[in-house]
């Protein structure tokens, strides 16, 4: 009868194991789908239109246009339309219209910034809500790890805990500034460097500031006991 218990106990515990490695892969999958859409299609197009002779005005619109399929897959995939998805059409929309206006393709390429210094707005914004951004975001990766039942102590402890709760809005905070901070850096590179450098540059900034506000968030969260 013990062995058979046991038997059961580790049949339980393989399947919760496969099980939370399905998740995570399936998040990998979805973050690995973001950067290739969102990142690397579209640089990679400008770069190899302007090889190919085309403007850079055109380049930065053709690339930008790159990214509506994904956000229409978006919106079929989980029958709602993103509020972020909205934004970022509007951005690229906007910079467009005010490219042609002012014929400067430096107007066009700024509208990251945009992007970014909104993201950062409203990421600092949640904290006067009852859920700031990172308890928000984090729900994924606590599913993905822990699963529904792992979630449920997670945001049991944002009810229960301040100390977890003064954790949490200090990452967001960060996380709001380090953007609002590379919006101002990108407007202040695309009217100091070349045209052309500026995309790669633009995109390296970027995933230097993602790399290190990952970074920060994996010491903070070790260093408070908040690792999932």
């Amino acid at each position: 009868m013990e062995t058979r218990r046991a038997s059961q106990t580790d049949t339980d515990e393989a399947a919760v194991a496969s099980d939370r490695r399905r998740r995570t892969a399936a998040l990998r999958r979805q973050l690995a789908a973001q950067l290739l859409f969102e990142l690397v299609l579209p640089l990679g197009s400008y770069y190899a239109l302007r090889a190919a002779g085309a403007g850079q005005w055109l380049s930065m619109v053709i690339g930008g246009v790159l990214v509506l399929p994904w956000i229409a897959y978006g919106f079929v995939r989980h029958r709602r339309l993103e509020t972020m998805a909205v934004f970022t059409l509007s951005v690229v929309v906007v910079g467009t219209l005010l490219s042609l206006i002012t014929g400067s393709p430096r107007v066009l390429m700024i509208r990251d910034s945009w992007l970014t210094a909104a993201v950062g707005l409203w990421m600092l914004g949640t904290l006067l809500t009852r859920r700031p951004f990172i308890m928000a975001a984090s729900r994924g990766i606590v599913i993905a790890k822990v699963g529904e039942a792992g979630l449920a102590d997670w945001e049991a402890s944002w009810d229960t805990d301040p100390t977890f709760r003064h954790h949490l809005r200090l990452v967001t905070t960060v996380w709001g500034a380090g953007l609002l901070l590379d919006a101002v850096l990108r407007v202040v590179l695309v009217y100091t460097i070349p045209l052309d450098a500026f995309p790669l540059i633009s995109t390296l900034l970027l995933l230097a500031l993602l790399v290190g506000l990952s970074a920060f968030n994996n010491w903070y969260y070790n260093r408070h006991g908040l690792k999932l």
